[in-house]
């Protein structure tokens, strides 16, 4: 295996033995296959739709497969075969479909090669065996480690894209052009010809296209269940039988509700699932009563000590302890050997019956909240004043802090800098990244919060929105404005929003704790000239840089 799509990386060069985050060797091959099989069905699919002959079947396999591969979705080699042998016949589908085309438009087909020419073998062994032949160390000796460095720039971009498309498919919202970029981005990553320029042009373009994919989500989002709205959450228990959800998908948790209704049963939020309270026709459901622990990286603790049942939604999951092995449950498409998977009938049954057999809490906790559901309709309502009080001098700048959050020490950081900040400023914040302060006290200016809890990572749509609301309403561009990106990066969604923000052209962003491996320093160079790309230095330096 060579895996270095995470910031937990190994050395920050690599993880070559096992994963840092619990991935098997045979696991990783087989997820290097998986991509690779899915670029020989774009090559085909892309030819297809040249000629206007699309099948949806075929687009959101391709979307599932990327996804699949994510940082914490699969860690299961039974169910990554059986996806393998799906894509293979995905692939002679994806042939079929463009040599169909070719006849109606009386054109002879191509032989394509590489990818698309890729015959998977029957046994597993043979399949891990070729994925040792596609693994990014493995394409690196051949094209180079700047290269290969670019190439997977734009692949972990487009993974994370593929989670956000994926969870507005689950909604029911599709956008063929969208499809068409994967595809399209896909069949390029197939060809063996490559400049640097090209491949940063096109890292940047994913970046624009990620827009696109992250605005149809918001549509999905909140089209099905209303705009967030600002809402104090309780984050300490209730007395009673208990069930916790993590993960990203609100469609699994209105399901989850509905099927819990009257049957006596607390659902908690956890990790990027918190957003979710702020959702008017989520949080409808009184049974919908908090938020349950932190980041996805304390889940082991937090899930040892949670006395109900768990559900795992889409990706963040962790080697279960023995403790809870027994009481947590997976769907969608992240999967634990030995876990038990609610399968897409999406029939709660099993975990409604392990939370009515665990014990629950026993006691009311002290109450403590929190506010959330500051997404762009809530700040921009207030535009208005926000820009008064700025001409006023007394909102002096303003912070974004979030993005992926992760176990790696360094990111203390991120807590020490919102602390720090004056109290004439104003922090947003979003993803899992904010669980570092986002319960600490940061106060007021004249009614308007000092920290402004956006939503999940996706919601950075929402955070673009209200700077671009904010640079019109002071008739200058982003740049010009008094606010300051400062990420935390883990994986691959994570990724296609920095692309995102690049495409912008937006500068002076600080990313860390670490730079990602695969970013190597030629390329940083560019993106550090071009734009001022910046690693985080300390909290200390930082906020001189950025206050003067």
């Amino acid at each position: 295996m060579y895996c270095y799509q995470c910031e937990q990386t190994a050395k920050g060069t690599g993880c070559t033995a096992f994963g840092v985050c619990g991935k098997s060797p045979e696991v990783s091959d087989l997820q290097d296959l998986l991509i690779h099989i899915t670029k020989g069905i774009s090559m085909y699919a892309s030819k297809a739709r040249e000629m206007g002959t699309i099948d949806r079947n075929i687009d959101v396999f391709v979307i599932k497969a990327l996804f699949t591969t994510i940082t914490n979705v699969n860690f299961d080699e039974e169910r990554m075969e059986k996806m393998l042998k799906e894509a293979a016949s995905m692939k002679e589908k994806a042939r079929d479909l463009y040599e169909q085309a070719c006849v109606k438009s009386g054109k002879k087909p191509e032989e394509l090669k590489g990818p698309a020419s890729y015959m998977l073998p029957d046994s597993r062994d043979e399949m891990i065996r070729d994925g040792e032949k596609v693994t990014p160390e493995a394409w690196a000796a051949k094209y180079g480690e700047v290269m290969q460095g670019l190439r997977d720039l734009i692949l972990f971009g487009l993974k994370g894209s593929a989670a956000y498309t994926d969870h507005a498919h689950v909604l029911g919202y599709d956008d063929d052009d969208i499809y068409g970029f994967f595809h399209d981005f896909l069949t390029y990553l197939s060809d063996e010809t490559f400049t640097v320029d090209d491949l940063v042009a096109r890292a940047l373009d994913a970046g624009r296209w990620n827009i696109s994919v992250m605005e149809l989500l918001d549509r999905a989002n909140t089209s099905r269940y209303g705009h967030p709205e600002p809402t104090k959450v309780r984050v300490t228990p209730l007395k009673g039988k208990a069930i916790v959800v993590s993960g990203h998908d609100l469609r699994d948790l209105e399901l989850l509700l509905k099927q819990t209704e009257g049957k006596g049963i607390n659902i908690y939020t956890h990790g990027e699932m918190l957003p979710c309270l702020a959702y008017p026709e989520l949080k409808k459901y009184k049974h919908l009563v908090g938020n349950y622990g932190g980041a996805w990286q304390d889940q082991r603790e937090e899930f040892d000590r949670f006395p109900g049942a768990i559900l795992m939604t889409t990706n963040c999951i962790q080697k279960p302890k023995d403790s809870y092995k027994d009481r947590i449950f997976t769907t969608g498409l992240v999967a634990w050997p030995g876990i038990t998977h609610i399968g897409e009938e999406k029939d709660f049954t099993p975990i409604i019956e392990a939370a009515l057999n665990a014990p629950g809490f026993t006691e009311d906790a002290p109450d403590h909240t929190i506010t959330i559901g500051f997404a762009r309709n809530t700040v921009l309502s207030v535009a208005g004043k926000v820009v008064d009080l700025v001409k006023a001098g007394k909102i002096r700048h303003f912070f974004l802090i979030g993005g992926c959050d992760g176990a790696k020490p360094g990111r203390s950081y991120y807590t020490d800098l919102a602390t720090m900040t004056p109290k004439d400023t104003i922090i947003l914040t979003l993803a899992c990244g904010k669980y570092r302060f986002n319960k600490l006290e940061f106060g007021e200016i004249e009614g308007i919060p000092r920290l402004l809890d956006v939503g999940q990572c996706n919601d950075a749509y929402s955070a673009v929105r209200i700077a671009m609301a904010l640079a019109e309403a002071f008739n200058t561009d982003v740049n010009s404005l008094p606010l300051s990106l400062v990420l935390s990066w883990y994986e691959q969604k994570a990724v296609c929003i920095l692309l995102s923000l690049l495409y912008l052209g937006i500068r002076d962003m600080r990313i860390g704790p670490s730079l990602p491996a695969f970013v190597k320093q030629p390329v940083f160079e560019v993106l550090h000239e071009k734009l001022n790309l910046m690693p985080v230095t300390t909290p200390e330096e930082d906020l001189k840089a950025i206050l003067g």
